[in-house]
């Protein structure tokens, strides 16, 4: 009796997303994605999962932004699962119009250490670049040790702690502030 190796489940890609949008379905997959984090503790900026018809909201106004690099999503997928979701605006004070911010980074849990947040972040790392941004910042929460770790790699410096900045009911972290220079 022989026995067969397990057929191999797809890599995920990532790719960005473009000026079109996503399709109903696929703006479904990121709701019950961010929904599970949130619901799950995430600190994504939710209290409680955000509707469809929030997010689809969302990627369309983000969607807007695309072709003028007014903003940058990237979509991870297994197959025709979504498994990571990550995007940046570009700051709309006329003082930081060359810097944009990740707003947000969420990866599955069953994706979570298999390089999709890695991905998910040097397409967009990538798409800044394009579109001639000079540095890119991000801020997260200070018990994030897995995301520390991962934009430190990339090369994101810290220049700022905000003490007990973020109000989970009655408690409290600390949101770090990173900076990727492009200009180097």
């Amino acid at each position: 009796m022989s026995t067969r190796p397990a057929p191999r489940m797809p890599a995920h890609r990532v790719d960005l997303l473009s000026y079109e949008g996503l399709a109903e379905h696929d703006v479904q997959q990121v709701t019950s994605l961010l929904g599970r984090l949130v619901d799950g503790g995430a600190a994504l900026g939710w209290v409680a999962a955000p509707t469809t018809a929030e997010i689809g909201e969302l990627v369309e106004r983000l969607a807007a932004g695309i072709e003028s690099g007014e903003t940058a999503v990237a979509i991870a997928r297994r197959g025709d699962e979504i498994t990571g979701f990550a995007f940046w605006a570009r700051y709309t004070r006329p003082t930081f119009r060359p810097h944009v911010d990740i707003e947000k980074v969420a990866v599955a849990p069953a994706a979570q250490g298999r390089g999709v947040g890695k991905g998910l972040m040097e397409a967009l790392i990538h798409a800044a670049r394009h579109h001639g941004t000079e540095v890119v910042t991000l801020d997260l929460r200070g018990d994030n040790k897995a995301a520390i770790g991962l934009y430190e790699s990339l090369g994101f410096t810290r220049y700022g702690r905000l003490p007990d900045f973020v109000a989970v009911g009655q408690e409290r972290f600390d949101t770090l502030l990173y900076s990727l220079d492009l200009r180097r």
